[in-house]
């Protein structure tokens, strides 16, 4: 299991980075900047190879990556002809378009895999009922276990959310409910009822429903590459939205941070997921892939996020940042960052219990 695991994070945070690095490097070549490495990976160096000016290379720590462009740092020594082609020289909105290039491709890489999997097929519940709640609006108008629901005040459905959709848009309304029973068709008048349930982030919520839940049976259910790349574009834009909201529940308090988690239980994650298919290990690389986007846009220095907030500023004020301020602001974030680290890393050997470190710890020493 823990074999499976290394493997999986190492293919997953891979192809992550890659996406991440891939956008900054076509951005910088497009701008005309120099391109000096690309590396997958931190530290010492496994393999490498020189093309042209720029030395790709696999590095040995895989949590991360980089391109380094000709002139990024301040004050670096350049002849006039590699002035022209140096980061720093170019245009702001020039320089901007680079950094963000990053973590668009990593959007871009979500919306690719989740138009992919739509094309083949994911199991989405049908419409059969397959339990009501005692006392309920449900099974006090009639509805019993076993039906299929094939309309809601005439509007076709097949699927559990698309009722679940109707039902809690319905405002405590009348609903007419066609339901297929043994192979007949039946209209059954409902009222949706107020109730408290919780949602995704633990916060108890009002919302409308009839006290009905599905039943375990599935369906595939697969589009066209057109229909695939509308879902896939709402599915990223939604897990974006989610995103950043539990972002701001974290600091209001209504997530716990110890919700967060780091390489460890993404190993674990990876392996759990791979082991019930390609599908559902390529769907997780997609959440990843918005949820590193998300955070590599937050306005902290050191992240993407961070020199763009600096770039913007420039672009407004049409004046550099000072370049003290600039490396101090760098300095914090990097301490900030490395806290996070190690916040996220005791949090992960807080989930796994001593037999599970003590195996770990076998398995990789022999």
């Amino acid at each position: 299991m823990i074999g499976i695991s290394i493997i999986s994070v190492v293919v997953l945070l891979g192809v992550l980075i890659f996406a991440h690095e891939l956008g900054h490097f076509l951005m910088a070549k497009r701008a005309g900047v120099g391109v000096m490495k690309f590396s997958l990976g931190f530290g010492p160096r496994i393999v490498g190879r020189k093309i042209g000016e720029t030395e790709y290379l696999l590095s040995l720590i895989p949590l991360g990556g980089y391109v380094k462009l000709l002139g990024e740092a301040p004050g670096e020594e350049l002849s006039p002809e590699d002035e022209k082609r140096a980061f720093l020289k170019q245009p702001v909105l020039k320089r901007i378009g680079i950094v963000a290039a990053g973590p668009v491709f990593n959007l871009l890489l979500a919306v690719a895999i989740f138009t992919v999997v739509n094309m083949v097929g994911l199991p989405v519940l049908t419409s059969e009922i397959g339990a009501l709640q005692p006392a309920s609006a449900a099974m006090e108008s009639g509805m019993k276990e076993g039906d299929m629901i094939i309309s809601l005040d005439g509007k076709s459905v097949s699927k559990w959310d698309e009722i679940s959709e109707i039902i809690g848009r319905s405002e405590g309304k009348p609903l007419r409910v066609t339901v297929s029973r043994d192979g007949r068709p039946m209209e059954i008048p409902v009222i949706p009822r107020l109730m408290k349930t919780k949602n995704i982030f633990g916060e108890e919520v009002e919302t409308y429903k009839i006290g009905i839940s599905p039943s375990p049976r599935t369906v595939i259910e697969r589009h066209n590459p057109l229909s695939a790349l509308g879902k896939g574009l709402r599915q990223t834009w939604m897990i974006g939205k989610l995103t950043l909201i539990s972002i701001g529940k974290m600091f209001q308090g209504v997530v716990s941070p110890k919700s967060m988690g780091g390489p460890i239980l993404i190993a674990q994650i990876a392996g759990a997921q791979i082991k019930e298919g390609i599908i559902p290990f390529i769907v997780f690389m997609a959440l990843l892939s918005v949820n590193l986007a998300i955070l590599n846009l937050l306005p902290v220095p050191v992240l993407d996020g961070g020199h763009l907030l600096f770039f913007m500023i420039e672009w407004v004020t049409g004046r550099e940042v000072n370049v003290r301020w600039r490396e101090m602001a760098q300095q914090i974030g990097f301490a900030l960052l490395i806290l996070l680290m190690v916040f996220v890393f005791i949090l992960d050997i807080d989930r796994m219990n001593i037999k599970v470190i003590s195996d770990f710890i076998r398995k990789i020493t022999g």
